[in-house]
């Protein structure tokens, strides 16, 4: 049996899920998500799920957690040591992250030859004016660590002051640049190496009250998996090294959760609508798109893969306000909804007074909702209905935004690359707690086939809990240098010279089927994918001196089972 738990802005659900021929939910929840304490609804939902099912036939707990977004859109974020090395070329001082940045003198170029030596001098003195500010977290990147970390390697030594991976006297943690991923985008590296340490204590001391949770629970054999923003999940353990990988990981839960739900064939509109937000994505030829080079954070651009998914503030519990003769709903949520306890009316409790739903106390909406509207001159119907159509267009209008957008350029979705492709949809499909009661709604907004799936109040949950482990490595080859490297692994062995594509294919697939292999996961052969391959002869004078090779390899996002309903 598997767990499935889904930490939303208003809600945290959850799910257990029968795995046969055919995947079915033995038990779900929502509790409240309590921001100022996530582990509490992590914990009390669990409780609830493991009190409807037999906890001996749970072996697998899949969780998605909005706490290193939360940290880094409240600044609860650490402070971080940014020691960065780029040779010539843009001035790295225009990207910096964080107050404690330093540029340090030294370079090496883009084959990983070393042009000119680490300035050791200016690295310590970076190093102690971070800690004389109290730094216990720092990020080294260097400009092209990804063919040759040795620059990164002598940042993490002189910080930790110690010459063993496993012992630093002086720091709690390192992020090594190159170990993020093969992409060469220095910009990017710099703003991933920053949040991932800005978010790594705070992620861990989650992760670890997790652990004990579950094994005060009895389930301390549970393996836990985490999921990441690109729709896939990867064990806890390796987490906590790479805790940047789970921001935004709600909306990639919006994805897999439709993708477990229906059987997709054709572009179509995904609306996800929660009580804080709605999340929409665009699926292209029954593919989610993705963001190919990475999501931003702030105005940081990162490389943190992600499925490409937009939200705005319209959801459940979006307050209806009024300004002038415009009925708005959205984008603060200011509370609960009246029918439950709160007391600002909301679209639920506009809802609640068209009829299209029955949620909590719904005399409650009415009244609420009649003296909200006789105070500015309206009538409680026109006043929900007013909400509704708004809340209705906004979502259309957003969705329509996203299409342009996504049509002004290439199309890459997890598969491939769509040449020339535009996107017209031709479906909708709506999940979230208030889905069903806006589906006519949408469908008079839309004018396309509008589907609420079953399980549609907990599809992201159903998500979670369906995600396989994602992840891939770039390997880099240069026969003259008769070098082979792997970024993420750091790993390096000397090659011969008649090392060739097909030999950088086999190797890739061997060595991602090895680390999932370390971290507990079967990969299956089809599973692995090369994604890029490609193979460039090096010519001195006239002759061939030797091939640059690169190969990406990669196991997409996907669900383990899909309940298949949809068309």
């Amino acid at each position: 049996m598997l767990l499935g738990i889904d930490v939303g802005g208003t809600h945290t659900d959850a799910v257990a899920i029968d795995i046969g021929d055919t995947p079915a939910v033995a038990a779900s929840c929502k509790v409240p998500t309590r921001h100022h304490d996530l582990l509490s609804s992590v914990t009390e939902a669990l409780t609830t799920i493991l009190g409807q099912v037999d906890r001996n036939a749970v072996t697998q707990l899949n969780l998605s957690t909005t706490l290193s977004t939360n940290a880094i859109v409240q600044n609860k974020t650490e402070d971080v040591g940014v020691i960065v090395s780029a040779g010539p070329g843009i001035d790295p001082h225009n990207f910096m992250p964080c107050k404690d940045f330093h540029v340090i003198d030294g370079s090496i170029d883009h084959r990983g030859n070393e042009v000119r030596a680490l300035s050791t001098r200016q690295l310590a003195e970076a190093v102690d004016a971070c800690r004389d500010n109290g730094v216990r977290v720092f990020a080294a990147v260097s400009k092209f660590s990804t063919r040759n970390p040795r620059h990164e390697n002598l940042i993490r030594r002189t910080v930790c002051n110690c010459k063993s991976v496993d012992v630093c006297e002086h720091a709690d943690f390192v992020t090594l640049g190159h170990q993020l991923g093969g992409a060469l985008n220095f910009p990017r590296r710099v703003a991933t190496a920053y949040f991932n340490c800005a978010v790594w204590r705070l992620y861990n001391e989650f992760a670890t009250a997790v652990e004990e949770a579950l094994a005060e629970m009895g389930l301390g054999h549970v393996k836990v998996n985490i999921l990441k923003a690109d729709g896939g999940t990867m064990p806890l353990p390796q987490s906590r090294t790479l805790p940047v990988q789970s921001i935004f990981s709600g909306p990639a839960a919006s994805v897999m959760g439709i993708i477990a739900l229906t059987d997709i064939f054709h572009d179509s509109v995904i609306l996800d609508i929660g009580g804080t937000t709605t999340d929409i994505a665009v699926f292209a030829d029954g593919a989610p798109l993705i963001e190919r080079e990475g999501i931003d954070i702030g105005s940081h651009p990162t490389l943190v893969s992600a499925l490409k998914v937009h939200s705005i503030g319209i959801g459940g519990d979006s307050a209806i306000s009024v300004v002038g003769p415009e009925v708005r709903v959205g984008p603060n949520r200011l509370g609960p909804s009246v029918c439950l306890g709160g007391e600002r009316v909301t679209l639920t409790d506009a809802l609640n007074c068209t009829g299209a739903c029955s949620v909590g106390d719904v005399e409650a909406s009415r009244k609420a909702m009649d003296a909200y509207a006789s105070a500015r001159t309206l009538t409680g119907e026109k006043l929900a209905r007013g909400a509704v159509a708004y809340a209705a267009k906004a979502i259309q209008d957003a969705t329509r935004a996203l299409v342009d957008e996504i049509n002004s350029k290439p199309v890459y979705t997890i598969h491939e690359l769509l040449e020339g492709k535009k996107i017209v949809p031709k479906k909708v499909y709506l999940m979230g707690g208030p889905a069903e009661a806006l589906r006519e709604e949408l469908y008079q907004r839309f004018q396309l086939s509008t589907e609420v799936p079953a399980n549609f109040d907990v599809a992201n949950a159903i998500g979670a809990a369906l995600t396989r482990t994602t992840w891939e490595l770039e390997l880099f080859a240069d026969t003259q240098r008769h070098v082979l490297f792997i970024p993420t692994l750091s790993h390096r062995e000397n090659i011969p010279s008649g090392y060739d594509l097909d030999d950088a294919r086999r190797d890739a697939v061997n060595q991602l089927t090895m680390q999932l292999d370390s971290m507990g996961v079967f990969l299956k052969a089809e599973d692995a994918q090369i994604t890029h391959a490609s193979s460039f002869n090096m010519v001195e004078g006239y002759d061939r001196v030797g091939r640059n090779i690169r190969v990406k390899c990669q196991v997409r996002p996907g669900v383990i089972k899909t309940f298949g309903e949809g068309r």
